[in-house]
């Protein structure tokens, strides 16, 4: 196999091993993920990566419940570098107006990637968020949002911020969704990315 292949095996491994090592609570593998100046970008986090791990860690012992499902998949390679494109959805189940909810977020995982000495890890992770939903978990129950601060959030992520927001955590409210000026600018920055530029 050329090099080029064994970068997108690599890069795919990676990201896969993201999200399993990561609703896994594995963190010691988890944290090999990242590069040393990594940074994730989250509705509820925007930290570097050790700080996004204690802060993940603590929700988990806490039973915070976040889970994460990957789809389809494409990296754009320049050299040593790479943008990752990732289709996911992220769940959250949490008590929401005394109903038991589940919001469920479709997007992409838009990753700044890069290799360094044989080994690639994720310096940017920045979430386009596309499409969500939120559904009690027993069919029967009848939920009642407020429908102020539902307007609150952008359209691709406004559910799940709602969950976010009322179980205690500020939400970051301008986050990239599948258009914009946001996604417009992200996408930008990772042009400048392989181009040899920084990620922000």
């Amino acid at each position: 196999m050329d090099q080029a292949l064994l970068d997108r095996i690599a890069i795919r491994t990676l990201v896969e091993n993201w999200a399993v090592w990561r609703d896994a609570g594995d963190w010691d593998r988890f944290a090999t993920c990242w590069h040393e100046d990594g940074v994730m970008m989250a509705t509820w986090c925007q930290a570097p990566w050790r700080e996004f791990i204690a802060a993940s860690r603590a929700e988990w012992e806490k039973g915070v419940s976040i889970l994460h499902f990957l789809g389809g998949h494409s990296a754009d390679l320049a050299g040593h570098r790479a943008i990752a494109q990732t289709k996911m959805t992220i769940s959250q189940r949490a008590l929401v107006e005394g109903v038991e909810v589940d919001a469920v977020c479709t997007g992409r995982f838009y990753d700044f990637l890069e290799k360094r000495e044989g080994r690639w890890g994720v310096v940017l992770r920045q979430p386009i968020y596309e499409k969500d939903r939120m559904d009690p978990v027993d069919p029967s129950a009848r939920l009642a949002l407020d429908a102020a601060l539902l307007a609150r959030f952008p359209a691709g992520y406004r559910h799940l911020a709602y969950l976010q927001t009322r179980i205690g955590y500020a939400v970051k409210t301008d986050m990239p969704g599948l258009q914009g000026p946001e996604v417009e600018a992200l996408y930008a920055r990772g042009a400048r990315w392989l181009a040899g530029g920084v990620p922000n």
